[in-house]
């Protein structure tokens, strides 16, 4: 199967799932465990992985898996579907968007394909390599703000490592005094997919894991963004770091996050 269609048939699972589980959350037909310390799984967040891996293995037979609840822990030697069955889980059980499935397909070390089905607002985002990226089948690219001073950015805040905390408390500082604004949403994946429609500009967290920015990354660079970690590098998938925006203002931001974030300080 062609990228192109692989891409269209896996958005169209994820919609599907996704409107199942938001039914599903509506009833409160779910139950929440505890993971570790503020890190939480739910009834639901179990039954959306194995739907996908299910559906995904019948997809492509031969590829392997990165699922964030382990139902599948199998990795191939080329081909492995990176799963968030919902990122965001803490707002999906608060009821607080957004909350989206997260789905992408590593070839090698190369992200090839990328579906976001944010579910509270029905938005479906899809990029596959070297086909653009689109929102609902229309497409999208980054915006055209040139400094960070123009910028509207997103972050992520730690929930169990604290290591760059004072880092980050600085690099809050300097950028809260400088850009439009900061927020912090609760999705890694669809913060990557709002840079790549334009309405943030950029992006940076650490402490994340493959599969909350997997499929968020190539709709982002599909778009026209960019992405590398917070030591100017391309180990953002594996390396629990990174730094993402609309391209033009990535130099500035690294000046400003490289040097407080790229080691540890507390």
């Amino acid at each position: 199967m062609e990228l192109k269609e692989l891409c269209s048939t896996v958005a169209e699972m994820a919609r599907t799932l996704g409107r199942e589980l938001m039914q599903k959350r509506a009833e409160m037909a779910f139950d929440v465990m505890t993971k570790g310390r503020n890190d939480f799984v739910t009834t639901l967040d179990k039954y959306s992985e194995q739907t996908l891996v299910q559906k995904l293995s019948e997809l492509l037979p031969e590829a392997g898996f990165i699922a964030e609840e382990g139902t599948r822990t199998d990795r191939a030697d080329r081909y492995n579907w990176v799963v968030d069955p919902i990122d965001g889980t803490t707002n999906f059980i608060h009821g607080v968007p957004p909350f989206a499935i997260s789905i992408g397909l590593l070839d090698g070390d190369e992200i090839t394909l990328g579906v976001v089905y944010e579910m509270s607002r029905d938005e479906l985002f899809a990029a596959y390599k070297g086909g653009g990226a689109t929102l609902n089948g229309k497409p999208i690219h980054v915006s055209t703000r040139p400094t960070v001073a123009d910028a509207l950015i997103t972050m992520g805040f730690p929930y169990a490592n604290f290591s760059r905390a004072k880092g980050l408390l600085q690099a809050i500082d300097v950028l809260m005094r400088t850009c439009h604004g900061l927020r912090r949403l609760g999705s890694a994946a669809t913060d990557l997919c709002y840079i790549a429609c334009g309405r943030f500009d950029a992006y940076f967290e650490y402490d994340l894991k493959p599969y909350d920015v997997a499929g968020g990354s190539i709709i982002l660079t599909e778009a026209g963004g960019k992405v590398s970690d917070y030591r100017r590098g391309k180990d953002y998938i594996f390396g629990k770091e990174m730094l993402a925006s609309n391209g033009l203002i990535h130099s500035e931001l690294e000046d400003i996050i490289d040097p407080l974030l790229s080691i540890t300080n507390s």
